[in-house]
């Protein structure tokens, strides 16, 4: 029998400069998430949204922090209720800010049987913290939180948490990383296929050196997708719209190739604003992508 599905939305948008993503998960929903995923066969659970505090304290260089680190706090508990019961977390933004919560539960949860590995599909790198940010925007922290290279609030809710070795983290389709970011990313020894790597390669060879990078020596990967990695033409319905990204059939190889693997062990969808779409059209490719994920197939 399959496992079963906990869909967990989170209406956050105060990571980002725009608002608007903390209707994402209520998008994609209506995109036929949950119908689409029991068609696959699996029960599916709706944990429902995790909403933010109306207000919190904010800095220059942590915008809104209370308010995001209050998310993935509760993020954080929810995954690991989820995975508890042996069930599969799939949390739906809001920005990507929510991804230190979800990740810092996986690998926490796996813990005692080995590290997890992470693939950040995302035209952002996400590797910024507190020192380095030219926005304060925390959406762009929290890849770099999840292995332990700051800002540790965002991960560190009293529970000592399980850092990601950066060994087993791969960025993907990366098209727009700041300068300070891009140090610290080659400093810390991410691995990254940005997109003319992807140009010259192609997503076949690109996705199966990830998914070997991510689940080397680990117990399996979980995957960050964020819908601005698409090009706009196809995803226009996100907050950091970036020129020349993947095709629609790139994005989905990447997750169907990771599908058969059998190396995913939980996920995040982000960053789907409905205030900047065309009748759903992002909340729908996202809801696809997840289907496929889950292993939905063209053939």
């Amino acid at each position: 029998m399959k496992k079963t599905l906990d869909i967990i939305g989170v209406q956050m948008d105060f990571g980002a400069s725009k608002r608007g993503v903390s209707m994402g998960p209520i998008a994609i929903r209506y995109g036929g998430l949950v119908e689409g995923l029991e068609r696959l066969g699996y029960p599916v659970e709706d944990r429902g949204d995790i909403v933010p505090l109306p207000t919190g304290k904010s800095l220059p260089h942590m915008r809104n922090y209370e308010q995001v680190v209050d998310v993935n706090r509760r993020l954080y508990e929810t995954v690991r209720e989820t995975l508890a019961k042996g069930h599969f977390p799939i949390a739906l933004g809001g920005d990507h800010s929510i991804a230190a919560g979800s990740i810092s539960a996986v690998a926490k949860h796996y813990q005692p049987q080995g590290p997890i590995g992470v693939i950040w599909i995302d035209a952002h790198g996400d590797w910024n913290n507190d020192e380095s940010t030219p926005s304060g925007n925390m959406h762009g922290m929290p890849f770099s939180a999840v292995c332990g290279h700051g800002p540790n609030c965002m991960v560190d809710f009293g529970q000592e948490p399980a850092f990601v070795p950066v060994k087993n983290c791969v960025q993907i389709a990366g098209r727009d990383i700041d300068q300070m970011e891009r140090i610290r990313m080659k400093e810390a020894g991410v691995t990254v296929f940005s997109i003319n790597e992807i140009d010259k390669r192609g997503m076949d060879a690109v996705i199966l050196d990830a998914i070997e990078i991510a689940s080397r020596g680990t117990v399996g990967i979980h995957l960050s997708f964020d819908v601005d990695a698409i090009d706009p033409q196809a995803a226009p319905g996100t907050g950091t719209v970036v020129h020349s990204g993947l095709t629609t059939r790139e994005a989905f190889l990447a997750v169907e190739t990771l599908a058969d693997s059998g190396k995913l062990i939980s996920l995040d969808m982000v960053e789907v604003n409905p205030i900047l779409d065309e009748r759903n059209k992002t909340g729908i490719l996202a809801s696809e992508l997840v289907q496929s994920c889950m292993g939905k197939a063209v053939y």
